[in-house]
């Protein structure tokens, strides 16, 4: 499949003079900047990463929640071991902790199937669509706004998904002013091939998360299958490993500080056009809120797992999740206080809306501009609301399956191109799919508790935002909590897999009549739950609509100042490059841009986080680096430091050499650059790679698996 080249507005074009170490591009804007990437050590030609049906860039894929790429002709898949993660544990068993040991399969016939829910997606097509989308929108507002828009985002993706195998969606740019068509193979048998232990793939844990320097090998190895014909199937053993356009080559060498990287994946989101108010929102109470509720929800997990241990296994890769959100937040939270953040952008946007004020576009601008400000100021009414009653369906099991079964059956009711997004038919294979998963992932004990962490918070809450389905369900003290929720979890048929999917299966009437408690409860939240909804798209709706006005005057004061241009991040593939770089964290502290195992050593004690397994240690003290090891020192290289533009998304995402070669994984980034999402700062910013000699060491002297080697074509030493 051919993608079409993508014609660039003229808002997105480029500011030329941009900082090579700011910018997630999107691919097709690079010929306007291979000055830059030549001036960087680029040895390729930029118009050939320009087209994603070309290598480098179609062996990138999205995998799990992350980035990954191909790496063999039959299908191999590296990515991060966090990454993975869900897919480990969901193999994991008190008799086999695959967390714990790890995981080597023998053979292909050993690899074993992810969570049903795990989908593996390959772009093959990505087009502007923006006259399409907005055609019917223009001359609306609020929520009709909104509605024309998703409309025709279901009607193209509709078209586009006639294809077997094919997902598309509808991906929006600077925030309402385009719009694109990405359409992606989705490969649903996913196995899990080599994993190393816990204490490699997670060296450190939250000791070290989003600190440098790192000792983490951060890794590992699935494969993509596809059925006997080619196509994308569900698991079965009578399928076939996939064969992808081009796959990455490692690279033989290693990597030195002032060498030329390149990095691909799909970065989630960030918010580096956003407005002044919502940066202090931001700041003031969005990141602070969320760091105190689910640090509840952490503490939760953990006081459970230690009495349980099989509970603790079950809830290991939501566990890491939570962690990892806490942290990330706790960092960006000081990151942009330490920046200033809010003044700076106050500061920026007044002298942007200054700058305006003497354009003759002002008169038009302008008063979308304070409707996008009001709007914003609006959202704050009930946002500790939505932020908590949006966790009750995120973070539970059971829970979110009844809140899921009982819409499905509302939206079954009605033509498929009614059905709000996320409940059409071309969702229920996943929304079984997760069902299904459920029992590997759930303790009744410990969802109760994570509901009544929630709701105890929900309690505490003003009564202009409580909500009287809410207050039916669960009542308006601990008491009544507690008695509504032994009820409902002691009588449910939620706990079993059959009667689960027993739900599914019926239709809408046979939903709609069951005494279930889950389902009643359900059913009760029901009305609540649409009225958020129907405020959300009202809200959403004028924004699509009214914020392009202020994303047209930034990115024009931008290109004025000579500064970068590209979208905020949206989980569409993108390119950043940059070089292998050091850092200098404060006064007086400065790190190399390289770890070796040395610090693997230096940092072990025996216990978790610090618990290096015996077989590393002991090849360490053995010392067999030959064909490994940096030639200048002849030390074993760990993990990396770059300036490589990076966020949540890109985990997993190949780290390239000049010349296209796998030279590492991005997993990573350090603490005094968390707040890169919101705020980008090239004196800080830097992303934290596995070298990629490590990996090869690891799967030849420590782990050892001959074959992978050979098939990733670096054979053992």
């Amino acid at each position: 499949m051919r993608i079409r080249t993508m014609m660039l507005s003229a808002a997105m074009a480029l500011a030329l003079e941009a900082r090579a170490d700011e910018g997630m591009w999107l691919p097709s804007q690079l010929p306007d900047i291979e000055k830059n990437l030549k001036a960087a050590g680029f040895r390729g030609k930029a118009g050939d990463l320009a087209d994603l049906t070309r290598a480098p860039l179609n062996a990138v894929v999205r995998v799990g929640g992350g980035t990954g790429s191909f790496v063999s002709a039959d299908g191999l898949v590296v990515t991060n071991h966090h990454v993975a993660f869900g897919v480990i544990q969901y193999n994991s068993r008190p008799d086999r902790d695959l967390i714990t040991d790890g995981y080597v399969a023998a053979d292909r016939a050993a690899e074993l199937p992810a969570n049903p829910d795990y989908r593996l997606r390959v772009t093959v097509g990505f087009d502007k669509v923006t006259e399409r989308i907005l055609a019917g929108a223009r001359g609306k507002t609020g929520k009709a706004y909104y509605d024309a828009v998703e409309a025709a985002s279901k009607a193209l993706v509709a078209e586009c998904e006639k294809e077997p195998g094919i997902r598309c969606s509808v991906a929006n740019m600077f925030y309402g002013r385009d719009f694109f068509l990405v359409k992606q193979l989705e490969l649903r048998d996913v196995r899990l091939v080599y994993a190393p232990p816990r204490a490699i793939g997670n060296y450190g844990d939250e000791v070290d998360n989003f600190v440098w320097p790192r000792h983490a090998g951060d890794f590992t190895i699935l494969r993509a299958y596809v059925g006997p014909d080619g196509k994308p199937a569900d698991y079965s053993p009578q399928n076939t490993p996939y064969r992808p356009p081009s796959h990455l080559k490692l690279a033989s060498e290693g990597v030195a500080e002032g060498d030329f990287v390149m990095l691909a994946g799909y970065p989630g989101i960030t918010y580096r056009h956003r407005t002044a108010a919502e940066f202090a929102d931001q700041i003031q109470w969005r990141l602070p809120t969320s760091v105190a509720v689910l640090t509840d929800l952490q503490n939760v997990i953990e006081t459970q797992g230690k009495a349980d241990k099989d509970a603790g296994i079950r809830y290991a890769s939501q566990l890491q999740s939570l962690k990892n959100g806490i942290k990330r937040f706790s960092g960006e939270l000081q990151g942009l206080q330490r920046s200033d953040a809010v003044a700076v952008r106050r500061e920026d946007e007044v002298a942007m809306l200054a700058w305006l004020a003497t354009r003759p576009e002002a008169k038009t601008l302008t008063p979308d501009i304070d409707a996008v400000k009001a709007l914003i100021a609006q959202g704050r009414d009930t946002r500790d609301r939505d932020l908590l009653l949006g966790l009750l369906a995120s973070q539970t099991q059971l829970m979110r399956g009844a809140l899921a079964l009982d819409r499905l059956a509302v939206e079954r009711a009605k033509p498929d191109a009614e059905r709000e997004s996320g409940y059409q038919q071309r969702d229920e294979e996943l929304i079984r799919s997760q069902l299904k998963q459920v029992q590997r992932r759930y303790d009744p004990k410990v969802e109760k508790a994570l509901v009544t962490s929630l709701l105890l918070r929900y309690q505490k809450l003003p009564k202009a935002q409580h909500l009287p389905e809410v207050d039916a369900v669960f009542g308006l003290t601990p008491a009544e909590l507690a008695k509504s929720l032994d009820r409902i979890y002691a009588v449910t048929a939620f706990g079993d897999e059959a009667a689960r999917l027993r739900f599914f299966d019926a239709t809408p009437a046979e939903v709609g009549k069951s005494d279930d408690a889950l389902l009643v409860a359900a059913r009760t939240l029901r009305p609540a739950l649409l009225r958020m909804e129907e405020e959300r798209k009202v809200r959403e709706g004028d924004l699509l609509r009214l914020r392009p006005a202020y994303i047209q005057a930034l990115i024009a004061y931008r290109e004025k100042q000579g500064r970068a241009v590209y979208p905020d991040a949206n989980s569409t593939l993108r390119v950043s490059y940059g070089k292998v770089t050091p850092l200098v964290a404060r006064d007086a502290v400065a790190y190399a841009p390289v770890t070796t195992v040395k610090g693997i050593v230096e940092k072990n004690t025996g216990t978790i986080p610090f618990d290096a397994p015996k077989p590393l240690l002991d090849a360490i003290r053995k010392g067999d680096f030959a064909g490994y090891a940096d030639p200048s020192t002849g030390e074993m290289p760990v993990d990396f430091l770059s300036n490589l533009d990076t966020t949540g998304g890109n985990s997993g995402s190949p780290v390239l050499n000049a010349k296209g070669e796998l030279v590492g994984l991005n997993f990573d980034s350090n603490w005094e650059a968390v707040s890169a999402s919101w705020m980008y700062d090239p004196r800080y910013k830097r992303a934290i790679h596995v070298d990629m000699r490590y990996m090869r060491w690891l799967m030849d002297k420590v782990y050892p698996s001959p074959s992978l080697l050979t098939e990733l074509g670096v054979a053992p030493r």
